[in-house]
């Protein structure tokens, strides 16, 4: 896989970001982030480039629209084994994305409230979160994405043992991870909208 160069961290669920994020620039890894993750990593002391200055393109329509953008997903997508997307990303200025950590808008906790309203549980619908999560995952010979808090510290292992790098299994096991949770995500959306009736 090579080495992990550039990450993106955007989470809801802080817990041991900060430290994780610590050990990432200890190992010289480029850190992108968005909103409230980019501000807490900035207080831990942690240098990050924002998504909107990395991509060019501001954040827009409420935070609705931050990362779904083709040099984050051309860099997570990207095969770095083939040579029509090696040229294709060096055209277009976009560089390889190696990691990607992300939770996502906590939608079932939202919804669980008795007094939430049909609007407030949809902009608790996460878009950008699923949608890298999605691309890491099927790239997973090449890009280690991470959604649970409890897998830092195998990560961080791997890559003090191997040069900043991680396994393929590892890379594997954490991509099953995700389509797990999507999976899951999605199903919970789908029954809160299936008992939910539209007021016009």
């Amino acid at each position: 896989m090579g080495k992990i160069k550039r990450a993106i961290i955007s989470v809801t669920d802080k817990s041991g970001i900060v430290d994780f994020a610590k050990s990432l620039s200890g190992f010289g890894v480029q850190i992108l982030s968005t909103g409230g993750t980019a501000d807490a990593l900035r207080k831990g002391g942690i240098s990050v480039t924002d998504i909107s200055e990395y991509t060019g393109f501001p954040e827009m329509m409420d935070g609705r629209v931050k990362t779904l953008h083709p040099k984050v997903h051309g860099g997570l997508l990207g095969l770095r084994d083939n040579m029509e997307h090696v040229r294709m990303m060096q055209e277009h200025n976009i560089e390889p994305i190696d990691m990607v950590v992300v939770n996502l808008y906590q939608f079932e906790k939202t919804v669980s409230r008795e007094s939430v309203t049909l609007d407030e549980a949809i902009e608790n619908i996460d878009i950008g979160g699923p949608s890298m999560l999605r691309s890491s995952a099927k790239n997973f010979r090449y890009v280690t994405v991470i959604v649970d808090p409890a897998d830092y510290g195998t990560v961080l292992k791997e890559m003090a043992a191997a040069n900043g790098e991680t396994t393929l299994e590892t890379r594997f096991r954490l991509a099953r991870k995700v389509f797990s949770l999507t999976h899951q995500y999605d199903g919970a959306i789908s029954r809160y909208l299936e008992n939910t009736e539209i007021k016009k």
